[in-house]
Order: structure tokens, then C-alpha cells, then sequence
């Protein structure tokens, strides 16, 4: 026969877990008897205390002064159960303890709770076929190229035409690393060891992987995230320090995407937008550089040089991105792990991949790389403190086009601070960030970003993002196709020249169906 379990409590609103057919039900209990003498207990069950006048549909037993007096409570909450039409008078009542309920709701939690982790990047081309189409997903991007609100019919002609135009140079930099990024394969390494290091955490967790602009797509990772029924989902962006630009962009192409799917709307959720200051990623930069500079043969004469990918200034000037502050403080944390094991060297952080005629970040690293060569730096190591996985702008931009540029400078010793990869106290440290977040799944905390303070570590993603765009529709894109206003700078102008007489021909070729673009295939849509 079944048996209905009775729970003794001493407070209203007691939960009364029920076994029928083997599967666990519970049902809430306004009313409790509150005493020691299970003889009054029964009295005052048997005069319909639990009955449907209170409008219970469940049975409360008070706690079991002794554990002689369970027969007695087994055989009152039985008879009461009965009245009540909880049973048909035939089925054991057991009464059980707090702490075996208390066991029994944590494994039925667990069962019904799946926790995942999503871990946002960027994204790379795999192949050298693959370039064209990823840098198309970039630049089809608004927050990439921003046109004016009457052309922004243009944007998918506009990417197609300058992913067309830059594929045959950018394939040539992915043909030099191996031809293609490994990114993915990286992330996927990470993804592995980070589930790996839950699961030793006693957190089984699945780890999904979603890219900005190539495979796999944040969408496919949600799509499987729902075929999965994921119902805890932690949201963390493997870009260290939070900017706009990077973990902005894929948190608001996530936040679109939970607004238009009930299942993930209700799906409880929290990101970690920033972590450069956890204590494990400042250790394992600290050892990182620590082991490149023993392979110098006067490692106290070598000068530490971090690089940082960069962002334009607009975004930390006028809508508070903290990236800037971020980064200053991230350097600084790994620059005093580094002095604490007895280094002494100094150090430099500039900001590298500028793009467009806006202004970026500086000092900028190529001009930083040499005004160091003129001062007389003879032994250089490079830190690319912005990526935790190697591709293009590590492995062709820092190690081929930097390398090459300190040696013309004068510098004649040059080393470089591998990604951080796998390194197993990034990756256990990763792991400990997720589980301390999982408390606040479902919460949100953003900080005030008028006044430029760090975010806080653990936010909702619609909730973060909402503060974002609110200001983020006055910011300059990376590449502006109609931005004007007078400069000194005759590259920034050259650049706006160069846009308008791509956005004339996109016009032309539009309203006449006839042209180069056409001719090529690029723009077949509109014949």
C-alpha cells in the first residue's frame, strides 16, 4: 500500500510530503498543533482542527516529543488522514523526522533543477572558406558599422560589400597561424575542463558554448539549452574585464533573444559579466609571467608589456564603460602577485586592434612598442591581458606583426605570455565563480554606471543590459559611416571620404540595379 508521509513541524504553513505510487507530492498546512503531549494533539485533530473548515487540504502533525510517542502520532495523523479524506483508511500514515524531509526536498530539488553554464565569446573562422561569411556577421553587426537611420536598409549590402573587399587580406593572417582560428577548439578545451572541475565540486553542470559571430552561434547553444531543460542558467563571458564592445554585444544579442522565448523568460538566470580580480586569474597571470621571464637570460632587465585589446574612447567617456578602469586595475593587481614572489621589473599597458577613423584607448601598442625601443628596452615580454584563448590578434598580430616592429625598434630579446587556455587554476577558479553565483541566480545587481564604478559581479542579463541602452544609442560605432565635425587628424578624414564613397555606390547600385556589385554577385537581391 501507499504510504502518506506527515511531517511534524511547531509552525504554521508546514509543507506535508505525501508518497503516492512511489512519487513524491507535497501540499501546504495553514494550521499546526504545537505541543509535547501527543494526547491533546489527538485530541485536537480528531475535533476537525485540519478540517475543511480552515480550508487545509492537508494534515500537520506537531513534533515528536519522543521517539516512543511515533506509534501513537503514526496511528492519530492515520485516523486523521482519514477523516480528512487525505486516505481511504487502508494506507500507512509514517511520520518521519525534519531532517529526513529535509533530504528527501534536496534530492527531488536536484533531480528537477539543471544547471548549465554558458560561456560567450567572439568567435572565429575555422577555415580559410569561413573568413568571408564570419567578417560578414561582424560587419552586419550595427554596433559594428552604424548607418544613419534612413540607410540602415543598406547594412547587410554594406557588410557583404566590405567582408568581400577585406577576406583576401584577413585570410592571409589566418593562413599564417594554421589557416583558421582556434578559438573554437580552445573554448570547447575550456568548456570540457570547466565541467570536469564542477563535477569535482560535486556541481553537475552541462557547459554550452555560444559565439558572437561563428559556431557555434549563441543560438544554437540556447536552442540546446532548451532541448536539454537547463532551468538554472549562469551566464559568463570569458572576456576578463567588461566592456561595451564585447561582452555588451553578446549579452544584448542574448537578452533579444530571451525576450522573444517564454521558456526563457522564465528560465532563472545571472551573469558574470566581469572577474579580472578574482584571486585564482590574478594567481595564474602572476605564475604565466612568472615562467616567460625565467626563459630571459637577465629576466630583472626585462620590461613587461601588457596589451590589451582596445575600445573607442567614447565608450568609457561618455557612457561609463568600465573597461578602461578595469583593465588599469587588473594590471595592477597582477603587477603587485609578481613583486609579492620577489620581481622587480617594470611594466607597461597600452591597447592594440584599432580600427576606423574614431578614437580608441591609448597609449596605443604599436607606437608604445617603439618609443620603448628608442629608450633603450632591450627585453620585452608581451602579455595579452584582454584574452584568455589564443587566435588572430594573439597568435598573427602580437607574436608576427609586434614581434617584428620591437626588433626594427631596437629591442633584441622578445617573449610572450601564452593565453591562459586550461591552466588548472583558471579553470578551478572559473569553477568557483560559477558556484558562488548560483545563489543569486534569478537576482540582479548592477552598479551605477554614471559614476563609473565596477560592475558588480552577479546581474540578470535583461537588468544589466537595460542600463546599457539607455546610453548606448549616442556612441560612436568602431566604424561610423556618418559621423562629421572638424579634426585635426587626416586619417579620421580620409576614413569618413572613404565611407561616403562606399555608401554613394551602395545608393547607385541600389536604385539602378545595375553596377560593379551586381556584376560580381555581390548585391544579386536587388536585380
Amino acid at each position: 500500500m501507499a504510504a502518506m508521509q506527515v511531517v511534524p513541524a511547531a509552525a504554521a504553513g508546514v509543507v506535508v510530503q505525501v508518497q503516492q505510487d512511489g512519487r513524491l507530492g507535497s501540499r501546504r498546512a495553514p494550521v499546526v498543533c504545537a505541543t509535547g503531549a501527543m494526547s491533546m494533539c489527538h485530541g485536537v485533530m480528531a475535533r476537525g482542527a485540519f478540517g475543511s473548515s480552515s480550508g487545509a487540504s492537508a494534515l500537520s502533525v506537531v513534533r515528536i516529543a519522543s521517539p516512543k510517542l511515533r506509534g501513537v502520532a503514526t496511528m492519530a495523523a492515520t485516523k486523521v488522514a482519514a477523516e480528512l479524506g487525505l486516505t481511504s483508511g487502508g494506507e500507512e500514515v509514517e511520520v518521519v523526522a525534519p531532517e529526513d524531509v529535509l533530504i528527501v526536498e534536496n534530492k527531488q530539488r536536484q533531480d528537477q533543477e539543471r544547471v548549465g553554464v554558458l560561456l560567450l565569446n567572439l568567435g572565429g573562422p575555422d577555415t580559410l572558406e569561413d573568413v568571408q561569411p564570419f567578417l560578414y556577421n561582424l560587419f552586419a553587426d550595427p554596433d559594428i558599422i552604424r548607418l544613419p537611420r534612413l540607410f540602415r536598409f543598406l547594412q547587410r549590402p554594406l557588410a557583404t560589400f566590405i567582408s568581400t573587399l577585406r577576406a583576401p587580406k584577413s585570410a592571409e593572417g589566418y593562413a599564417a597561424i594554421g589557416g583558421g582560428s582556434p578559438l573554437r577548439q580552445i573554448t570547447n578545451e575550456q568548456a570540457e575542463a570547466l565541467k570536469a572541475s564542477l563535477q569535482s565540486k560535486d556541481v553537475p553542470a552541462k557547459v554550452y558554448v555560444g559565439m558572437r559571430y561563428w559556431h557555434p552561434f549563441t543560438e544554437e547553444a540556447i536552442s540546446q539549452i532548451k532541448e536539454d531543460g537547463i532551468t538554472r542558467l549562469v551566464v559568463l563571458p570569458l572576456y576578463p574585464q567588461f566592456s561595451i564592445s564585447t561582452s555588451g554585444s553578446s549579452l544584448r544579442l542574448l537578452e533579444s533573444i530571451f525576450r522573444q522565448d517564454e521558456y526563457l523568460v522564465n528560465m532563472q538566470h545571472t551573469v558574470i559579466p566581469s572577474w579580472y580580480n578574482r584571486n585564482g586569474y590574478v594567481q595564474s597571470m602572476a605564475t604565466l609571467i612568472e615562467k616567460e621571464l625565467a626563459k630571459f637570460e637577465k629576466p630583472e632587465e626585462v620590461h613587461i608589456f601588457f596589451s590589451a585589446h582596445g575600445v573607442p574612447v567614447a565608450y568609457v567617456e561618455e557612457a561609463g564603460d568600465p573597461y578602461k578602469a578595469e583593465m588599469e586595475e587588473c594590471v595592477q593587481l597582477i603587477m603587485a602577485e609578481v613583486k609579492n614572489r620577489g620581481i622587480r621589473c617594470p611594466h607597461t599597458l597600452a591597447y592594440q586592434s584599432r580600427v576606423g577613423p574614431v578614437e580608441w584607448l591609448k597609449p596605443y601598442t604599436d607606437v608604445t612598442i617603439k618609443e620603448l625601443g628608442k629608450s633603450g628596452v632591450k627585453s620585452l615580454l608581451a602579455v595579452p591581458v584582454s584574452f584568455v584563448s589564443e587566435h588572430i590578434e594573439t597568435l598573427e598580430e602580437i607574436d608576427m606583426e609586434y614581434r617584428e616592429l620591437a626588433l626594427e625598434s631596437g629591442i633584441r630579446n622578445w617573449g610572450r605570455v601564452p593565453a591562459l587556455g586550461v591552466e588548472p587554476g583558471f579553470i578551478a577558479d572559473l569553477a568557483d565563480a560559477i558556484i558562488e553565483a548560483l545563489p543569486y541566480v534569478g537576482a540582479m545587481a548592477v552598479s551605477n554606471l554614471e559614476a563609473r564604478q565596477s560592475l558588480v559581479p552577479l546581474g540578470s542579463v535583461g537588468e544589466l543590459l537595460a542600463t546599457y541602452d539607455t546610453l548606448r544609442r549616442e556612441l560612436p560605432a568602431p566604424v561610423t559611416m556618418w559621423e562629421w565635425g572638424w579634426t585635426k587628424s587626416a586619417e579620421t578624414w580620409n576614413g569618413r571620404a572613404a565611407m561616403l564613397a562606399v555608401l554613394t555606390l551602395l545608393v547607385l547600385e541600389v536604385t539602378s540595379g545595375q553596377g560593379v556589385l551586381h556584376q560580381l554577385g555581390i548585391l544579386p537581391l536587388f536585380h
